[in-house]
């Protein structure tokens, strides 16, 4: 008898392993899912991915915990993400660094196309170049003048992270205006927007979220947007085109992604709750509070496509920017 219920309990336990996909999915999910941000508090990868978390713990019964694993501009986290068990409990927060990498990155152990299966976009806004109060600069234009007048003073700007759009939106200004000043990379938003306000570096690219409480507070102040268009949130503020350097435009965007290989059931599951969430008036006010729009992808199938055509579009602007895969 010992020996047929060892038998039932090893053919039980084939069946499990052996079922299919759907079979897990349905039973998704059974534990709490985690999103990883692959940048530190306070930055715009974060705001949003903790904006989305509670809404989405609630509609599915789980907690939904935002795991901040920042370190070489994202790529820690994100490379995190693509070696986690693909059973939808691992997402991750995926933003216009993540189709960069390619350009900037020479060996990476992920492939942000394959590596990943997209979800949906969650919002795109513009970034804002600003300056401490101490600098007497108040747009791009007099910015360069000053550059220009002072060679020996060994400026410095901020970004969030070498490779990231702001970094190579910096070095397209530079390059456009003949400036010499040296990069600060920091590891996120939250990190680059604290030295600004503190005046240990003067200048940097940021996103709106960390930035715009600051504006407001005149502890940095806004030189221009980087977007095609003037922001809704800071309508007084020219564009960086607007200040002299035509057809520059570099937009922010952020998304969510799961590792490749997670069932399509989750997938789709996850995407109809982001939607239905990012439809909310309640949400569309808090991106709009910090100068992001809410975009959503109608399929994963959309985003995909987007994530494809971003990775394309990256190359051309990092030679512009005279910056090399490292």
């Amino acid at each position: 008898m010992n020996v047929f219920r060892v038998l039932a309990a090893v053919a039980a336990a084939l069946m499990l392993v052996v079922a299919p996909p759907s079979a897990h999915a349905q039973s998704w999910p059974s534990k709490p899912i985690r999103i990883i941000v692959p940048a530190a508090p306070g930055g715009v990868s974060d705001f949003i991915g903790r904006m989305v978390a509670q809404p989405l713990s609630e509609v599915l019964g789980q907690s939904v915990i935002v795991d901040n694993r920042p370190g070489a501009s994202g790529l820690l986290g994100t490379e995190i993400a693509a070696a986690a068990t693909p059973d939808g409990y691992t997402l991750l927060m995926f933003a216009d660094t993540n189709s960069i990498f390619p350009s900037t990155v020479k060996s990476m152990r992920h492939d942000p196309v394959k590596s990943f299966t997209p979800i949906t976009i969650l919002g795109r806004g513009a970034f804002v170049l600003v300056a401490h109060p101490s600098l007497p600069v108040n747009n791009l234009q007099e910015l360069i003048r000053y550059a220009k007048q002072h060679p020996g003073e060994k400026m410095s700007y901020a970004s969030p992270g070498a490779g990231s759009p702001m970094h190579l939106g910096f070095e397209l200004i530079k390059a456009s205006s003949g400036i010499d000043i040296v990069h600060i990379p920091y590891k996120g938003g939250g990190q680059a927007i604290l030295n600004l306000v503190g005046g240990q570096v003067k200048v940097g690219i940021i996103g709106m979220a960390p930035a715009l409480p600051h504006i407001k507070a005149a502890k940095i102040k806004a030189l221009a947007v980087t977007g095609g268009t003037r922001s809704k949130v800071l309508p007084d503020v020219p564009t960086v085109a607007e200040s002299g350097l035509p057809g520059f435009a570099i937009a922010q965007w952020q998304g969510i992604v799961a590792p490749a290989g997670t069932s399509s059931v989750v997938i789709a599951r996850v995407h109809d709750e982001l939607l239905k969430i990012m439809r909310q008036p309640a949400v569309a006010e808090k991106l709009e509070s910090i100068g992001m729009d809410t975009t959503t992808s109608a399929t994963p199938e959309d985003f995909a496509r987007f994530v494809q055509d971003e990775v394309k579009r990256w190359p051309a602007v990092a030679r512009a920017a005279g910056v090399t895969p490292e």
